[in-house]
Parts: C-alpha cells; structure tokens; sequence
C-alpha cells in the first residue's frame, strides 16, 4: 500500500523470493500500477487477488538502488530535487509540482550527457534521457513507447534538447505520440547503461524520488519480483489513488 518509492523499496525486499507482490496505489501518480491496468477501483485489486494472476517484473539497479519505473536525468532530476526539499512530511499532489516545474522551465540549465548501451555510446551532449521499465510517465505520457517490464531488458529515450524551445517542441510531441519518429529523438533497448556528465548540477530521479549522482551505472535484473496483475490488462493512463 504506497507510491512508486514504497513499491519500490517492497519489490526490493521481495527480490528473489517467490512471494508475490500486489501493489495498492496510493501515491501521486502510481506509475508501475498504472502500467499493470489497476484503476482507481478498490474492487479492481480485490479481483486480482482473487485470480491469483501473477507475470514477472524486473527491476532496475541504479548504481546499486533499485528502481521499478523511470530513471529520468536532467530536467526531469531537477524537479523531483525541488519537490523533496519543499516536502513537509504530507502527501505530495499535483498541486505539489506547479512551482518546482514552473522554476525549473525558467532557471534550468541544459548541460551535456553521455549515454552507454551495452558498452556502445549512443549520445553525447545537450538532452532530456530517460531509462526505464515501463511504457508510461508522469501524467500518462507514453515516453518509453517499447517497454515491456518483464521482457528482461530496460528501455532508454534521449531527446536532444539544449533549450526551452526545445523543451516544449518535445513536450508537444510527446504528447502527440509523435515523438519516437522525431530525428531528435534516439530510442534504445539494453541490459547495461551508463550515464555519465562532467557537469556537476544534473540531477536524478528514480520512480519520482531523488536519485544517485552521475555517473550512473544501471542493469536490469531480470524477473527479479512475481507480481500479481489483472489478466488481460492494458495500462490505465492517468489515475487517481485508491486510499
């Protein structure tokens, strides 16, 4: 019962062991329940537990910290930053990220990346990467369009971005689902990452939490955790916590 950083620190505990893992979203966003098909419905859990359908997950390791959603670098790193400094102990909202979205838009300095995928640099320079297990984002954006969170590999979407320009042309296009046809846009599948910056202010998340400094050395752990899942089940977009 939790977000993505309680279900994130469960699945870690849960590594290996054949337990099953049902999760009940109660966070702000609930990427990874969301990507099972949950919906806000309590009966919707109760159903699954019934069934007793359960698919494997695999984690992430992010420089040895676990991770089960997105790994996000950059722009994305800096407003989660903002958001934990500014948290008081209460529930995050939406309403929670308005100010550290709109400050990191305006003050936000784009500095130079370089992305590894299985040993091959992929990109080296000014963009927004993001490094994940599932297919949807923050606010039911389709970013990593490929993923598939028990397919034993991790996905990585870098978009070149060096500006706010940039910035909103990639933002519509996500949006859009016109994104992955971008000539801006690069789109990979691996088992090992490495990201890595001789500049010193870019700042991580992983699954909406403040994550390691770069360099980061990620791998997937295939099948790592057994999940309990509606059967049949698409991801459900955008949805509210059940609790």
């Amino acid at each position: 019962v939790g977000g993505d950083g309680t279900v994130r620190e469960v699945a870690h505990g849960l590594e290996g062991s054949d337990k099953p893992l049902l999760v009940v979203p109660c966070g702000t966003e609930n990427l990874l329940a969301n990507e099972f098909g949950f919906d806000e419905k309590l009966k919707t859990i109760i159903r699954t537990f019934e069934a007793g359908y359960i698919r494997p997950l695999d984690l992430g390791s992010a420089n040895g910290k676990c991770f089960t959603s997105i790994a996000g670098f950059g722009f994305d790193g800096q407003i989660v930053k903002w958001v934990s400094e500014q948290r008081k102990g209460h529930h995050i909202d939406y309403l929670d990220y308005v100010w550290p979205i709109w400050r990191t838009f305006w003050t936000y300095k784009f500095g130079a990346m370089k992305v590894e995928v299985d040993g091959e640099e992929i990109f080296n320079g000014c963009g927004l990467v993001f490094v994940g297990n599932i297919s949807r984002y923050a606010m039911g954006l389709q970013i990593l369009h490929h993923a598939d969170f028990g397919d034993g590999l991790l996905d990585v979407c870098i978009y070149k971005c060096a500006s706010r320009i940039h910035l909103v042309k990639h933002s519509v296009m996500t949006i859009l689902k016109q994104h992955a046809g971008s000539g801006d846009v690069i789109y990979r599948q691996g088992k090992n990452f490495t990201v890595s910056s001789e500049s010193a202010h870019i700042a991580t998340e992983i699954d909406g939490d403040p994550g390691p400094a770069l360099p980061m050395e990620i791998t997937v752990i295939p099948r790592a955790v057994n999940v309990m899942v509606p059967e049949g089940a698409k991801p459900a977009g955008i949805r509210t916590r059940i609790i």
